[in-house]
């Protein structure tokens, strides 16, 4: 006991360190204002300021999708405004596209976003260790997220920052939030406490990239899934708002991926992380920023669709199915990344963002994410899962194979296989007529002439939420 005790003050003190505030030399990064049709020498393309996500095509083929991003350290020059400076686990956020931010509330509420031109609307979401009545705030618009109210190919200023700050109090992004009365003790002399509030939350909760590098992860969702993930957020937020609880953000039980994870968890996406577990349950089981990155790529691209025993045995997938029509297995699931604004006059260019990684498992996984273009472009992404739909159907195997009273079938057993084996090939052959038609939607959207048909000759449209 008193070495499991031992472990767990070890792991306790680690992570502090490393996610302190929620508040690796980056090789795999791209320099800001690098068009984005560009690619870094990473493969990963680069997402700069003077990127528009109005001119999105991605968001144009998946009107609704999830953006987790694993962001680095935040170091702040001194001399303007509050000193900041984070750990080296970093922070993260989520970003959906297709959510609007309620700006009626008074609080930080979301909902589906309705009318033209919803697709191209969007907030992200942010944990902070300073809310004392909210778990997260969200903030407009991922172009405002990331970069703030920069100019294509601008360095962050003063004025800039200034002018960000500005931009970012009319939007009302901290608007009914408190935030713990001990982060008032460092306020700057005449600044009002809600400018407080802005200063210490701005490279953390908005404009991101003025001070943190970002490893995000994009994961498509039908209309279905994101009002899951809606629903979610909003009732976590919602014991705050009436004064029945006040937050109190825990590296171990309760930080910034929390929120993250068990979001993406409400689309059945994976198996949710509990929060505020006990010490000796949370100090084996808490999900850190970049671990998370790599996660959510293999859990989206790298489950094995051949061996139908395999996915039925997989809870969160055989539900997922069963529920939502859908798999966490999905085409257009990307990686990109983009480093601190180089231009910088306020926050320090070099910044770490690393592992919880004893064994490195999980740096030669992310090396092998960064290597892999299907991770990386949407056309190698889309042509790849035609591939593995076509193999999955090559694979096939009759029902009564399965059956057989030799072969054994994993929970929850055989009553229930031959609906789950039903639904998972015919959701295979909807997934690769889909991909047909997302490839000729792109060549279109890409300006290109000719179709790519790859996977099946069906003439079946593919099903596309709007928001």
């Amino acid at each position: 006991m008193d070495m499991i005790r031992r472990h767990c003050l070890a792991v306790t003190l680690s992570a502090t360190v490393w996610l302190t505030g929620c508040t690796a030399d980056n090789t795999y990064l791209a320099p800001t204002g690098m068009p984005a049709t560009d690619v870094a020498p990473s493969g990963f393309s680069a997402i700069s300021v003077s990127t528009s996500s109005a001119d999105d095509p991605y968001a144009k083929l998946y009107p609704f999708y999830a953006e987790f991003c694993a962001v680095s350290e935040i170091n702040k020059k001194p001399g303007f405004g509050a000193d900041i400076n984070g750990g080296f686990g970093g922070h993260s956020v989520l970003y959906l596209n297709g959510v609007c931010r309620d700006k009626d509330a008074g609080y930080p509420t979301i909902g589906l976003c309705a009318g033209k031109g919803a697709a191209q609307t969007g907030v992200g979401l942010s944990v902070n260790d300073h809310f004392k009545n909210a778990n997260w705030v969200a903030t407009e618009g991922r172009d405002f997220l990331f970069y703030g109210s920069l100019k294509p190919g601008e360095g962050v200023s003063r004025t800039a920052y200034e002018r960000t700050q500005i931009q970012a109090k009319k939007m009302g992004i901290l608007d009914g939030v408190e935030f713990h009365q001990h982060f008032f003790k460092q306020i700057l002399p005449g600044m009002s406490r809600r400018d407080y509030m802005y200063e210490l939350s701005i490279a953390t909760d908005y404009a991101i990239n003025f001070g943190r590098d970002r490893y995000c992860a994009r994961v498509p969702m039908s209309r279905t899934q994101m009002h899951k993930v809606v629903t979610y957020l909003n009732a976590l937020n919602a014991p705050y708002r009436d004064g029945k609880q006040e937050f109190q953000w825990d590296v171990l039980r309760n930080n910034c991926s929390h929120m993250t994870h068990n979001a993406l968890a409400a689309a059945g996406i994976w198996t949710p992380i509990g929060v505020d577990q006990s010490i000796f349950v949370s100090a084996f089981d808490f999900p850190v920023p970049k671990n998370e990155f790599v996660n959510l790529l293999r859990r989206t691209n790298d489950m094995k669709l051949d061996d139908p025993l395999a996915v039925y045995g997989d809870d969160v997938a055989r539900q997922s199915l069963d529920t939502l029509g859908r798999l966490p297995l999905t085409p257009g699931a990307l990686a990109e990344a983009a480093p601190v604004v180089p231009e910088n006059d306020l926050y320090e260019t070099r910044s770490r963002l690393i592992f919880y990684d004893p064994m490195g498992r999980y740096q030669r996984r992310f090396e092998a994410i960064m290597a892999d273009p299907r991770y990386l472009d949407l056309r190698t992404n889309l042509t790849h899962f035609a591939e593995v739909y076509r193999q999955a159907k090559a694979a096939r195997r009759p029902l009564d194979w399965y059956l057989d009273p030799q072969r054994k079938i994993p929970s929850p057993g055989p009553a229930q296989f031959p609906d789950f084996y039903a639904g998972f090939y015919r959701y295979i052959d909807d997934e690769s007529a889909a991909i047909d038609h997302a490839l000729a939607a792109l060549d279109r959207l890409q300006g290109r002439e000719r179709q790519v048909m790859v996977s099946s000759m069906t003439d079946k449209p593919p099903t596309v939420d709007t928001p």
